[in-house]
């Protein structure tokens, strides 16, 4: 079978389970082929499908996420390589650095800190938007921080990004001019999709107390963690703006809402 008759194939397959299949089967023909996707459809469609393909297509079936399969994903238009034990970077979460680069306009941030750092996606995107600075990445995950690393040194980073094992910002002493977050929020209660739930990690997934537990345990440690005039990017989950928004109130803290592309309040921009 051609790499044509084989993706229209694997695209009516992958409908049962996929709301892109057709995306998928191409992502997944170029990742067999080690092509890109658009060399794939542009220039090989006449060739033989590769016999690896048909593995690939079966781990889709079974809900394992694309990202997994083919070993990366794409953030705020960077390739971050990702795998079982991380989780997946979302196109959600680019509304922390959207807000960021809104609030920080014309005094660009000389020091970043991301909590939960995990691929290392938001810290390794943000030190691309201010090439000045410098950053720190905290997980507790071994296997996110040999990601994160990996992930600075394809990227050119690793001269500007640490990667510490550590739990929220305990063990911080110095003082930083962005915060970036995107802790576990999910209610253990929820139902999730079986590629996320079957396959994510749950501790960078759910949280107790209604998803609000590490909510409660970060914002107070955010007035010691920001430097004079700095901010903290705080990501939401659906319906957990207004409770956020009280816990900054109570150390103090100012905030406001930012919505993602989808219109849901997606990002706390909290300063002090």
């Amino acid at each position: 079978m051609n790499v044509r008759d084989a993706l229209r194939a694997a695209s009516e397959r992958l409908a049962q389970t996929s709301t892109s299949a057709r995306l998928d089967a191409e992502l997944l023909m170029g990742y067999a082929m080690g092509e890109s996707r658009d060399a794939v459809l542009l220039r090989r469609s006449d060739d033989d499908a590769p016999p690896e393909f048909e593995a690939l297509v079966q781990r889709r079936l079974n809900h394992e996420p694309l990202a997994y399969i083919v070993q990366s994903r794409e953030f705020w238009s960077l390739d971050f390589s990702v795998g079982p034990g991380v989780l997946i970077p979302r196109p959600d979460s680019e509304t922390l650095l959207e807000t960021a680069l809104r609030a920080l306009a014309g005094r660009p941030p000389s020091t970043i800190l991301d909590l939960g750092t995990g691929s290392g996606a938001l810290l390794l995107s943000a030190l691309t938007e201010w090439p000045a600075a410098k950053g720190v990445g905290i997980d507790q995950s071994d296997t996110a921080l040999a990601y994160a690393r990996k992930n600075a040194e394809r990227l050119g980073l690793a001269g500007r990004a640490q990667f510490l094992k550590g739990h929220w910002g305990d063990d911080e002493t110095d003082r930083y001019d962005l915060v970036l977050c995107n802790p576990p929020y999910v209610d253990p209660a929820a139902s999730l999709m079986p590629d996320v739930a079957d396959f994510e990690p749950q501790d960078a997934l759910f949280a107790d107390e209604a998803g609000m537990a590490d909510y409660r345990y970060i914002v107070p440690q955010l007035p010691e963690l920001l430097s004079v005039g700095g901010i903290a990017c705080l990501e939401l989950g659906a319906g957990q703006a207004a409770a956020v928004t009280e816990l900054c109130t109570q150390q103090g803290l100012v905030s406001a809402v930012s919505r993602d592309l989808s219109g849901h309040d997606r990002c706390l921009l909290i300063h002090s």
